[in-house]
């Protein structure tokens, strides 16, 4: 299945997101810690779409996001701050 994230962002918080027929079933949150930094905040993945590796997806797109913007992280959700453990390609994010 292709999984395309979309993401909002208003300059103070924003979300990295999967819709499927219209409804928003996985999201990550997070919200600007000053101008370089964000701090993801929550990570939610309905039923329909567990075990397909959704919540990494997201992670992945906040780290492309954030190298692209030159931010760092720091992972308040548990979630997220497992996987910036597990993968240490994402270190560099890391605040």
């Amino acid at each position: 299945m292709i999984m395309n994230i979309k993401q909002e962002d208003n300059g103070k918080k924003g979300k990295f997101f999967v819709e499927l027929d219209g409804k928003q079933e996985a999201e990550m949150t997070y919200t600007y810690a000053g101008s370089d930094k964000i701090i993801i905040d929550h990570t939610e993945v309905s039923e329909k779409l567990k075990g397909q590796g959704v919540g990494y997806k997201l992670v992945e797109a906040a780290v492309d996001f954030m190298r692209d913007k030159g931010l760092k992280v720091i992972p308040l959700c548990p979630f997220a701050a497992a996987v910036f453990k597990k993968k240490h390609e994402y270190s560099d994010r890391l605040a």
